[in-house]
């Protein structure tokens, strides 16, 4: 008759305790989440042709500028065309006329909007002058 009664404790304490776990657990998630503020972006080049698998990539931030080689002069470059890569000044450089693509990848936030760009080049040479140092992910 002891285990009647205990599993009739049980059973009533059980409801109690998880009604309890999730008035603990509910505010936690309830509670607005913080969204990432600042510039970043998620940048990639990929080597070869478009079904290459040898792809390089980091996270930019630049508020702090941080997370990618030459970050304080990419964010500085990207914040004099307010984050949009296809308005870089074009550098005065000379580059082979080597076929070796690569694409060049970028998605994230700028003042509060979404980018989305990608573009592939002639050879990295043509990439780095018409991108500045925002790809470039070899420090």
């Amino acid at each position: 008759m002891t285990y009647t009664t205990t599993a009739k404790a049980l059973r009533g304490g059980l409801p109690a305790a998880a009604a309890l776990l999730l008035a603990l657990v509910t505010p936690a998630y309830a509670a607005p989440q913080e969204t990432a503020l600042g510039n970043w972006l998620f940048v990639s080049v990929t080597t070869g042709e478009v079904r290459s698998s040898h792809t390089q990539g980091t996270l930019l931030l630049c508020d702090p500028p941080q997370g990618h080689g030459r970050a304080a002069e990419a964010c500085a470059q990207l914040e004099t065309t307010d984050g949009d890569i296809r308005a870089l000044p074009t550098a005065d450089s000379y580059c082979t006329m080597v076929h070796a693509p690569v694409t060049a990848h970028a998605r994230g936030l700028w003042n509060g909007r979404p980018v989305d760009y990608t573009e592939t080049f002639t050879n990295a040479c043509v990439m780095k002058a018409r991108t500045g140092a925002v790809f470039a992910l070899d420090g």
